[in-house]
């Protein structure tokens, strides 16, 4: 399973013409990544990682080894003046080197306005295990044209990937305790050395606090007011913290689909975590499965194939709602409603499907052998679904 990852190929192409980074969260296999599946394909590799004190004096000194054809950078966003660094070495040195840059955070934070490496590097975010990938299954996906949905045996992978998440470590184990003590060990090494090394916290302990109650708000409206109301703080203290834990990958939002034809009934986004495993309520699980798979193909189609594509849910004044609508160049391409069991067609669903015109609509349930359509809405098995994706 880990001889390969979805980005591989991709990144190996971009390696050619520029520099690539690599960012996503900790623990997700951006090393692993680096050293042993792309560097594999080159004869010498230099690796420098900037939380190792000797390999930071080197990689400050810009000696690189002559025979080295690709430079591996490891958590160098930790170094203030990265970019400028990054940007001098790539100009000077860009015909002898080739430079792959790994991050747990600030890769894509620093991508928008103001970049002086613009033009110079293709940025890819790395995502966990999903279930096409476990099942090696590339699909041909083309935006705004149906899902190549197939039936292909899963075995018990779903299953798997929703108790024990996509990072590398407890889905390899399989295993409760590893996956308890993996929960605890990443989010304290999170506090206790990502965020601090680039962020000034002034009360970390609320801020972990904040950190043990979102598992439990996932798939709802995510309320600023009721969050700082319980951690006695300001409104500006939790957006903060918020914006922190998911530059950090912890967590990602989505937001109400709107548009001039549609008015939505507030801008209160959903909240998921990038780890669904650490979700309680069983319910709730297998929807941010659902989000992280739909997240990491709009990723895929951002970062590899520079299309518009977005990740919303719909809501309206009436509070009908429908959990996720997937868009592409600004227009509805399909629409996923979660179910667990129930394959009663949801009414919301038929209903904002005929409102915006989607193009494809999808009732996906957790029960295994189930296909078939009613007016426009496909009833289908989480497993066929999902393996049609990234």
């Amino acid at each position: 399973m880990l001889k390969d990852r979805y980005i591989s190929t991709d990144t190996l192409e971009d390696l050619s013409k520029k520099m690539v980074f690599v960012a996503g969260p900790r623990q997700i296999g951006k090393t692993t990544l680096a050293r042993d599946i792309i560097g594999g394909h080159f004869k010498e590799t230099a690796y420098f990682n900037w939380d190792d004190r000797q390999h930071r004096r080197q990689l400050m000194s810009a000696k690189w080894p002559a025979a080295a054809q690709l430079i591996i950078l490891d958590e160098i966003h930790k170094f203030k003046g990265w970019k400028g660094f990054l940007k001098g070495q790539y100009d000077t040195q860009k015909d002898k080197h080739r430079f792959l840059v790994t991050g747990s955070a600030r890769l894509d934070v620093y991508r928008k306005g103001g970049d002086s490496l613009q033009g110079r590097y293709h940025l890819y975010r790395l995502h966990p295990f999903t279930l096409a990938e476990l099942l090696n299954r590339k699909a041909k996906i083309q935006p705004l044209k149906e899902l190549p949905l197939e039936t292909v045996p899963a075995g018990n992978n779903l299953d798997v990937l929703d108790k024990f998440g996509g990072f590398p470590e407890p889905l390899l184990s399989q295993d409760d305790r590893t996956l308890r003590r993996w929960h605890q060990e990443r989010n304290e090494r999170l506090f206790r050395e990502d965020i601090q090394d680039v962020e000034v916290i002034r009360d970390l302990g609320r801020m972990k606090i904040l950190s043990d109650m979102l598992p439990g708000k996932v798939g709802a409206l995510l309320s600023i007011n009721a969050i700082r109301e319980d951690l006695e703080v300001s409104h500006r203290t939790v957006s903060h913290w918020l914006d922190v834990l998911e530059s950090f990958y912890y967590h990602f939002r989505i937001h109400p689909y709107s548009r001039s034809a549609f008015r939505s009934l507030k801008k209160i986004p959903k909240l998921y975590l990038w780890d669904w495993s650490e979700v309680p309520d069983e319910a709730a699980r297998f929807e941010n499965l659902i989000a992280s798979h739909l997240l990491k193909l709009v990723h895929w189609l951002q970062d590899r194939e520079g299309y518009k594509a977005g990740i919303h849910f719909l809501r309206d004044d009436a509070k009908r709602e429908v959990d996720f609508l997937v868009t592409c160049q600004g227009k509805p391409w399909f629409a996923v409603e979660v179910k667990t069991q129930d394959e009663s067609v949801s009414p919301n669903l038929r209903y904002f499907r005929e409102k915006l015109q989607i193009p494809f609509a999808y009732q996906v349930l957790k029960k295994e052998g189930v296909d078939w359509a009613s007016n426009g809405i496909r009833v289908i098995s989480a497993d066929k679904l999902l393996s049609a994706l990234v």
